[in-house]
């Protein structure tokens, strides 16, 4: 097995100081170099570890809430009103228009059933074999070929 090595702490002190002092370099080439292309300064770019957070207070904080909730609600009116007029309103038909829908859908009710009632011609094919009449064909009667006295 492996042992662990155990440093001593002035070692990794040392270490440490001379990884800032070459990240201190690196941030020195970068900000010239972004002042060579035009952009930020690194004092812009980097703000310095001892400086304090601004903080803002409550009344503050409820004044912002309140402005976007009001700019929330100004939006969401706008946009839900194109919805509720682009709607078609509803066409109501007349009485006269209804009784001519319902008398035609009788008529063609009645026209079926009658259809419906009536006997289908029977076709009547040539006896194919001898001495067989066309009556005594094999296939069974029918409801519509039974004569049914009609009701009055």
């Amino acid at each position: 097995m492996p042992q662990s090595q155990k440093h001593d702490p002035e070692f990794l002190h040392a270490a440490l100081i001379g990884l800032q002092h070459m990240l201190g370099a690196l941030e020195q080439r970068i900000a010239d170099l972004r002042t060579q292309l035009g952009g930020p300064s690194a004092a812009a770019a980097a703000p310095e570890a001892g400086a304090k957070k601004r903080t803002m207070s409550a009344s503050a904080r409820r004044r912002i809430a309140l402005a976007q909730k009001k700019r929330w609600a100004a939006y969401n009116a706008a946009k839900a009103k194109p919805a509720a007029k682009a709607k078609p309103a509803k066409r109501a038909m007349s009485a006269e228009g209804r009784a001519r829908i319902i008398a035609a859908t009788k008529k063609r009710w009645a026209a079926f059933h009658k259809a419906r009632k009536a006997p289908k011609p029977v076709a009547r094919k040539a006896a194919k074999k001898v001495g067989k009449p066309v009556a005594e064909a094999s296939t069974p009667p029918t409801l519509a070929a039974v004569a049914v006295p009609a009701p009055e």
